[in-house]
């Protein structure tokens, strides 16, 4: 239920705060006597002191003398920012995870058999624009847990048939992979590769003693480092490195990278984290490379989308961890992608497989823009 659909007269209380507090109370009394099926969120009328303010132990003073939980505020916004929230004592209609979805999705998706199978023959056709290079290599970077490994292995399913991990997948708080490793999506016909290699790498930590090291990741790109090396954040990648690649070319570079953050862990991200993804992100852009980035685990965070995938775009709590994500990662939300990878399940479903594809398809696109930079030219036009 948005506020832009309530509609009530002011009871004139003396104070604005009070003013917006008492028509929010007017109106929800308005709609709870059209039914009984809305559960009221309790509120709480203090006495006034000497100053006319609220004084009670568990607020802070407000003016008017009025408490009201945050089942109000969350449905009206807004209109009472300026008034204090109590600690939540019942469920409410309005929890943020309950949202009703949107009539028209924010993005449009076809989601039919036909569109799945035009979107694995699209991927299974693709080819790199540059003759120098047979395979398109996409490096995921995100924090442990994140479900970059898992987001191989579920692109891998689709392609294989059935629900496979050929990428390990772990489920400590440290991270499962330590070494780069690169795998390339077999075609429908499964002797056949496509053209596509995904990059798994060990994970981002809130140090540079935690996890995967700038140095490295940049190193990674360039095309330095040796396919299966193990990172070791208090040892960084040099040219004395065991089969260190020197001169690279064009196939041994990454030619686009994929961020994967977890929607149901946004809101406990660190600010150091923040600070490290812009980082990132300003020195891979210094190398010509795009970037785009992946939102895993949305069954999590929304319950309509657990149950029906191709609700996702109508959910608004969806939009709304698209918009954190945005913002944690400093790029616009046209570079971020919604996936769910698949985990328990033990047979594939066509809505995430078109989600999943829909997602690949999507990092082909900016893989081209970076072929397209660097051709005819080849890597002479590079940023080493």
């Amino acid at each position: 239920m948005d506020c832009t659909t309530f509609r009530a007269a002011s009871s004139n209380p003396t104070s604005s705060t009070s003013a917006k507090a008492f028509e929010a109370l007017k109106t929800f009394s308005t709609i709870t006597s059209r039914t009984d099926k809305i559960k009221a969120p309790s509120f709480t009328f203090a006495g006034l002191n000497q100053n006319g303010a609220v004084k009670d132990a568990d607020s802070k003073e407000i003016p008017g003398g009025i408490k009201v939980t945050d089942s109000v505020q969350t449905a009206c916004g807004p209109a009472l920012n300026a008034v204090s929230v109590t600690e939540r004592k019942t469920d409410t209609l309005f929890d943020f995870k309950g949202k009703a979805n949107l009539v028209s999705p924010w993005r449009d998706v076809q989601w039919t058999e036909e569109r799945r199978t035009s979107l694995m023959e699209s991927i299974c056709s693709y080819s790199p624009s540059s003759g120098e290079v047979t395979h398109a290599r996409v490096l995921l970077l995100g924090p442990t847990r994140s479900g970059k490994s898992s987001f191989i292995s579920s692109v891998q399913s689709v392609f294989n048939g059935r629900v496979t991990n050929r990428a390990m997948v772990g489920s400590s708080s440290t991270s499962f992979t330590k070494k780069l490793q690169s795998f390339n999506i077999l075609g429908q016909k499964r002797e056949d590769p496509t053209r596509l290699v995904l990059c798994d790498a060990m994970g981002l930590g809130d140090g540079e003693m935690t996890g995967l090291t700038l140095h490295d990741i940049l190193t990674v790109i360039k095309g330095h480092v040796p396919e299966g090396h193990k990172f070791r954040p208090d040892q960084a990648v040099r040219s004395e490195t065991g089969n260190y690649v020197k001169w690279p070319s064009l196939k041994d570079k990454i030619h686009c990278v994929a961020f994967v953050v977890d929607a149901s862990n946004m809101l406990a991200y660190s600010k150091g984290l923040r600070a490290t993804f812009q980082q990132l992100r300003e020195h891979i852009s210094d190398l010509g490379i795009h970037q785009v980035a992946l939102l895993t685990h949305v069954d999590e965070v929304c319950p309509q989308t657990a149950k029906d995938v191709s609700e996702i775009y109508k959910s608004l709590t969806i939009r709304e961890m698209m918009r954190k994500a945005a913002d944690l990662l400093g790029m616009s939300t046209s570079y971020i992608v919604p996936v769910k990878n698949y985990s328990s399940e033990l047979d594939l479903d066509m809505n995430t497989d078109v989600l999943l594809l829909s997602a690949v398809d999507h990092i082909l696109q900016y893989v081209d823009l970076y072929f397209q930079d660097n051709t005819p030219q080849g890597t002479g036009s590079e940023k080493e």
